[in-house]
C-alpha cells in the first residue's frame, strides 16, 4: 500500500513539472538579475542544452526540443552589466505562460503592427510578434519574443 501510495506521489510530481522546460516571468527576472555565467546552471537544470558559447562578445544561445515537435530557443546577450533576452519558440504554451505569469505585473500594454509590447514592473519591456511557420502549417505559429530590462536593472558580476 505504501509503494502504490508513494507511486501516485510521484507521478502527480512529475505531472507537476510539465512546464520545467518553459520559460516564465520569475526565471525571466532572475536571469536579468544575475551574471551570464549563472544562467547557463539555471537553463541546463530546466532541461536546455548549450549550443553556442562566445565569452568574448558574451553571447550565449540555448535550445530546448519539447514534445510533439517543438523547440525552445533563448539567446543571451551582456551587454556591460545589462542582459538582453530573446525567446524564439513554436510552443503556444511558452507564449501563454510568458503572457499570464506578466499579466499581474502589468504597466501599460499596447499593439503596433504586429508587435505586441508590455511594459512590466521590475523587469523591463517584452516585445513579442507572431509569425507564420515556414512551410505554413494552420496549426502552429512562431513566437519571437524579446525582453529588454529596464536600465536600473543590472546583473550582478
Amino acid at each position: 500500500m505504501k509503494h502504490i501510495f508513494f507511486a501516485l506521489i510521484m507521478l502527480s510530481a512529475l505531472k507537476g513539472f510539465s512546464q520545467n522546460g518553459l520559460i516564465s516571468y520569475e526565471d525571466i527576472k532572475f536571469l536579468l538579475n544575475n551574471n551570464i555565467n549563472q544562467a547557463d546552471t539555471f537553463l541546463v537544470a530546466k532541461g536546455y542544452v548549450i549550443t553556442k558559447k562566445d565569452n568574448n562578445t558574451k553571447n550565449k544561445k540555448y535550445a530546448l526540443t519539447l514534445q510533439g515537435g517543438t523547440h525552445n530557443n533563448i539567446s543571451l546577450r551582456a551587454d556591460g552589466k545589462r542582459l538582453f533576452i530573446e525567446i524564439e519558440t513554436n510552443e503556444l504554451n511558452q507564449y501563454n505562460l510568458i503572457r499570464e505569469s506578466i499579466s499581474q505585473y502589468l504597466l501599460k500594454d499596447s499593439m503596433a503592427a504586429d508587435v505586441q509590447s508590455y511594459s512590466v514592473k521590475e523587469l523591463g519591456n517584452i516585445y513579442i510578434t507572431v509569425n507564420d511557420t515556414m512551410p505554413y502549417d494552420p496549426m502552429r505559429k512562431d513566437y519571437d519574443i524579446q525582453v529588454v530590462g529596464d536600465k536600473h536593472i543590472t546583473a550582478y558580476n
